[in-house]
């Protein structure tokens, strides 16, 4: 079995110097093309796994690996430049720039021409294009995901890391968000996210992560979790 593209490796950790630990020999993977989701009760540590990985977190114990390369030791921005990108749950978008000018933001590292993932996000989020002159601000929480989802894309990841993307935003919202995910990760593109819809996000994982109080209590395939009777009585309400 070939190791996963992405690993959070046996995590131990938590915020700040001598803070208490949050994670607990937690392991979090995704392979390429592949969409893998944290669920779990709330305070179960889920947001705090992903942020360990993208360097956000002091690790007592554990490796973080991106295409079989230790940088457990690098800063968020140069996990960045080995082609993570982190969207956040809040303040994802900067909401007096247009539509536009917040994918740009997302190419600042870039020094080619971006016009091509301007237009891929553009098919991708049709919204978008239409309103893209449009300050971001005044866009439902819908469509600010999507903004903050396509600036994200524009650094070309080859990781995209997702905070609660659907918290807040209607059913339908979530859904059509959800397809867009299954998108990119078609593109080739691995999806780690955090949900606290966990029936529905585990329905486009193919797999799953179930934490509790930092520890991982279930590790399968989103499907193969749905199925679980123990999980389903736990933590998706029967």
């Amino acid at each position: 079995m070939s190791s996963p593209y992405l690993i959070g490796d046996a995590m131990t950790g938590g915020y700040g110097r001598g803070g208490p630990d949050i994670l607990h020999n937690c392991t979090i993977a995704v392979n390429e093309g592949e969409i893998a989701v944290i669920v779990g009760p709330n305070g179960a540590g889920k947001s705090t796994a992903m942020k360990a990985v993208f360097g956000m977190l002091n690790l007592r114990k554990g490796a973080v690996r991106i295409g079989g390369e230790d940088i457990t030791h690098l800063s968020p921005q140069d996990r960045v430049a080995k082609g993570m990108a982190f969207v956040p749950q809040t303040s994802n978008i900067f909401t007096t720039m247009t539509v536009e000018e917040n994918l740009e933001m997302g190419a600042f590292l870039r020094r080619d021409d971006i016009s091509g993932t301007m237009e891929q996000i553009y098919t991708l989020f049709p919204i978008l294009k239409d309103k893209r002159r449009q300050a971001a601000g005044e866009l439902s929480g819908g469509q600010r995901q999507q903004v903050a989802v396509g600036r994200a894309l524009m650094t070309q990841p080859k990781v995209l890391m997702l905070d609660e993307p659907t918290a807040g935003v209607s059913p339908i919202v979530m859904d059509e968000l959800f397809d867009r995910i299954i998108e990119v990760a078609r593109t080739g593109i691995s999806i780690l996210m955090v949900e606290q819809n966990a029936r529905q996000a585990l329905e486009i994982a193919d797999r799953g992560y179930v934490l509790v109080q930092g520890s991982n209590a279930y590790t399968d395939s989103g499907a193969a979790l749905l199925a679980d009777p123990d999980v389903r009585r736990s933590f998706l309400g029967g």
